[in-house]
């Protein structure tokens, strides 16, 4: 039964850990926002040429996905009330790491020459300090900016950042990205009701 209530604790903590790792997304938004008056939506167009268009695909997905889903937004190509962009920027970063650093415990013996004894002293271990570690990472943030069609106003912009392993972001770390945009959003109250 103890093994059990250790394999459940374990499994339950890893859980917690991991939901505490995700990307911690933030919100920008008007203060005069309605979402009920606007009912669909459409891509901008890019300036540039993304160079990864299975990732490109795979995030306007996503967040097509999220827009339909959770905001029964239609998705439509011409005369839309939303313009949807986004943008991807990878940068270099450092992750400091800091930890305790503590002395070793030792005994030290002192002899009394009144008593003809010698007499050992206990010390235990103090903390000197700490000890930080940097190591280069990279880090991937995705905007979310909604406009306007009609007056060409951003009227809410999202943003969250995740590290990743390699040069470019992943698809898993797109979808990452856009659900904490849009858990931000519900949860800071931006609704169509």
């Amino acid at each position: 039964m103890k093994k059990i209530l250790l394999w459940t604790g374990s499994i339950i903590s890893s859980v917690l850990f991991l939901m505490a790792c995700g990307p911690s997304a933030h919100i920008e938004k008007d203060k005069n926002l309605n979402l009920a008056a606007y009912h669909s939506f459409a891509w901008a167009t890019p300036d540039k040429k993304i160079n990864n268009n299975v990732v490109d695909e795979n995030l306007k997905a996503a967040v097509s996905e999220k827009l339909t889903h959770d905001y029964n937004w239609e998705e439509t190509n011409g005369n839309p009330d939303i313009l949807v962009s986004y943008d991807v920027l990878v940068e270099r970063s450092h992750r400091t790491t800091s930890s305790p650093v503590y002395s070793r415990p030792f005994m030290r013996s002192f002899y009394n020459p009144y008593n003809h004894r010698i007499y050992r002293v206990y010390y235990p271990s103090q903390f000197m300090g700490y000890d930080e570690q940097s190591t280069p990472t990279k880090e991937g943030t995705i905007t979310i900016t909604l406009v306007d069609a009609a007056t060409g106003k951003a009227i809410l912009q999202g943003w969250a950042s995740t590290e990743i392993l390699g040069h470019k972001i992943t698809t898993a770390d797109a979808n990452s990205i856009v659900n904490a945009i849009f858990k931000k959003m519900k949860a800071s109250g931006v609704t169509t009701n």
